[in-house]
């Protein structure tokens, strides 16, 4: 069991809502790979060293090489649609949701639909949930330890 779930045993409620957070985003339109794009680039913005671990590791799992798993916590990806999703998804994790009608209209513009952008909000919603937690139980690291900032692949 990871340590995270230990530490949201805690308390029912959150564990709950993690729990509720997970299967929604797993319900939505976007595939498993992106999703955990979308993790590692919320995680990199919180510098979220936990996370980024784990999601590093699931990620893996999920087709992720380690190229782009790098270039997914800087906001970067080969596919333009991907990227404008990463940067909106750290935009509106840094800003605390107060982005702009330009950076709406630029991840609108890659492709994305009034759903899809809701759907990126969940999902850093969800995610930011698991960062905050982590930060302030600092949650012992139980996957192969990842660090904010740190890179071994240049962008």
């Amino acid at each position: 069991m990871p340590n995270l779930i230990k530490v949201f045993g805690n308390s029912p409620a959150t564990l709950k809502s993690y729990l509720s957070l997970g299967e929604l985003t797993a319900s939505g339109n976007f595939s498993n790979k992106f999703r955990e794009q979308l993790a590692l680039a919320i995680a990199e913005e919180n510098t979220c060293n936990y996370c980024l671990s784990a999601h590093t590791a699931i990620g893996k799992m999920n087709g992720l090489t380690e190229e782009q798993t790098e270039a997914s916590r800087q906001g970067v990806a080969n596919d333009a649609k991907v990227q404008a999703g990463l940067q909106f998804a750290q935009s509106v994790t840094k800003n605390r949701g107060q982005v702009t009608g330009e950076e709406i209209a630029a991840v609108k513009a890659a492709g994305y639909n009034d759903g899809d952008v809701l759907e990126i909000v969940l999902n850093v919603v969800a995610n930011t949930l698991t960062n905050y937690v982590n930060h302030i139980a600092e949650t012992e690291i139980d996957f192969p330890s990842v660090e904010a900032g740190k890179f071994t692949v240049a962008q």
